[in-house]
Parts: structure tokens; C-alpha cells; sequence
């Protein structure tokens, strides 16, 4: 599947640096349909449940259901492109509501950015 949207949550392999193995995790997509198609890659950035760390710019996650996610969750500011090949699935996507706030967090770090609800 390569029709990733702005929004979709998608799970992704990651390397850990103090483990031999490749775990899937939850993925916020940021870059629009457009931007994957044409590169082949998405960026996004890390969904986790902070539970073993905090970052004063971490996002919760509220309605975790549309998310596809089952564990109190945050977008964190770690930001990065990604293959498609390291793509597993998309398992659900922001709410209205969640779009709203997470862009408003977005413009309050990265002013005049374009993602937002609807951008």
C-alpha cells in the first residue's frame, strides 16, 4: 500500500540501539498524499506511551479508537522520513478533534506550518 494520507497512523520497524531487534510501532504520518506518492518515503513522527520518558512538547493522543491505538499514547517530536518498504500497515488516524489540537501544537513549534487540519 503506498497511499499513506496525512494523518493515517501506520506502523513502522524500529531499530533500538541497546536491543538486536526490529519492533513495529505506531507512526503519526505528517507529509500530505502527494509527497509520499512522489518520494516513495513518508515523514512522520514517533506515537509512544511515554511511559518511560516525558518531553514537555509531547501531544496526547484523545481518542486513541480512530487512532487504532488501545494505550494511553503522545506524539512526540522526533521526526524523521521513512521508506515505504519499512511501512507495515495503517491501523487507524487522528480524529477531527486531535487534528485540531496536534496542529495547533504544530504551529505553536514550527510557526506557519502547513500541518493542520485540512492543509
Amino acid at each position: 500500500m503506498t497511499d499513506f494520507e496525512r494523518f493515517d497512523v501506520v506502523t513502522a520497524l524500529f531499530p533500538f540501539l541497546d536491543v538486536p531487534r526490529r519492533k513495529p510501532r505506531p507512526v503519526l504520518v505528517l507529509s500530505a498524499k502527494a509527497f509520499n506518492a512522489l518520494h516513495g518515503h513518508v515523514v512522520g513522527a514517533m506515537i509512544t506511551t511515554g511511559a518511560a520518558s516525558h518531553w514537555p512538547s509531547d501531544h496526547v493522543i484523545h481518542d486513541l479508537a480512530p487512532a487504532g491505538l488501545s494505550h494511553r499514547s503522545v506524539i512526540r517530536w522526533k521526526v524523521f522520513t521513512l521508506p515505504f518498504a519499512e511501512i507495515g500497515r495503517r491501523i487507524g488516524h487522528l480524529s477531527e478533534t486531535d487534528r485540531r489540537t496536534f496542529g495547533a501544537a504544530c504551529e505553536a513549534i514550527l510557526p506557519g506550518s502547513p500541518v493542520r487540519s485540512g492543509a
